[in-house]
């Protein structure tokens, strides 16, 4: 169990009628030591974005909107080369699923080979079964190839979707990850701090959890209070407009939703400013 998780016992039982509790277990964990901030990017200028503001890690994806797929090499060049910030890679060939055709995991190891071979200071990915259970030999082969170039290796919240996050816990300890990205299998984290604590306590020090998925300014404390966890991932983003498409707009270059063409997203560095400026430590 994490230092985290001993000191929010402690308050427990010490102040178990006391209205402020969180407020209490926050403040000991800012005495006690700092968090982590990751932020969920979409391009390099996300990453620049989120170095502004002081994050501690960024996640590099491209196509946000479906989750995240795999960034281009161009973009961890230059986000690599503006900010030297840790960046992990996310490794994922499409959206929708995490069991993929050979076409598609042979696809996602000649992309990890190129990521690791361009800076990429750990990879992201999930390799599931059509069950839903962990692929545990396509996450194996991932999990080697950035294991020998010594870089950090998360198995993403693919867990969310497993029939039992234990005993995918216990085969991910086996091959060495480094951390799980989770939401506590719920939709919003802040509904699934229950299941993120007790995977904080299940791991026991031997893989990271790190909790993500819908963390604001808002309710930042109390998951980092009800979880005990010491690293937290979210995304904020602000829209930006580019107005080079005004003269035609009846022009969509998206799908059947057609998004404002005027416009795209980054991520807002004054709002992650503020919530790295409240983080305990």
């Amino acid at each position: 169990m994490c230092k985290n998780q001993d000191a929010i016992d402690n308050i427990n039982k010490k102040y178990y009628n006391i209205k402020n509790k969180r407020e209490v277990i926050i403040k000991v964990m800012i005495k006690m030591n700092s968090v982590i901030l990751e932020v969920c990017c979409g391009s390099a200028d996300d990453v620049i974005q989120a170095h502004k503001a002081g994050a501690h890690r960024v996640e590099l994806n491209s196509n946000l909107f479906h989750g995240g797929l795999t960034p281009t090499i161009g973009e961890l060049v230059v986000a690599k080369r503006e900010t030297g910030m840790k960046i992990m890679t996310m490794v994922r060939p499409r959206e929708g699923g995490f069991c993929y055709t050979d076409a598609e995991f042979a696809t996602a190891i000649e992309d990890a080979k190129q990521l690791l071979a361009n800076g990429t200071d750990g990879l992201v990915f999930g390799f599931l079964h059509q069950d839903g259970t962990l692929d545990f030999e396509r996450t194996k082969i991932l999990a080697q190839l950035a294991q020998e170039a010594g870089k950090e290796t998360v198995f993403h919240r693919a867990i969310d979707v497993v029939p039992d996050w234990k005993e995918t816990l216990d085969a991910l300890i086996e091959l060495g990850i480094t951390r799980v990205l989770t939401s506590g299998q719920e939709p919003d984290v802040s509904l699934g701090t229950p299941t993120v604590r007790e995977m904080i306590e299940y791991a026991a020090g031997r893989i990271q959890i790190l909790p993500g998925a819908g963390i604001t300014a808002r309710n930042m404390e109390r998951v980092i209070a009800e979880t005990g966890c010491d690293q937290i991932h979210l995304a904020a983003h602000k829209a930006q407009y580019d107005t080079s498409v005004n003269n035609n707009r009846a022009i969509y270059y998206g799908g059947a939703l057609y998004p404002p063409e005027d416009r795209f997203n980054v991520i807002d560095s004054d709002y992650i400013g503020g919530m790295v400026s409240r983080l305990p430590g």
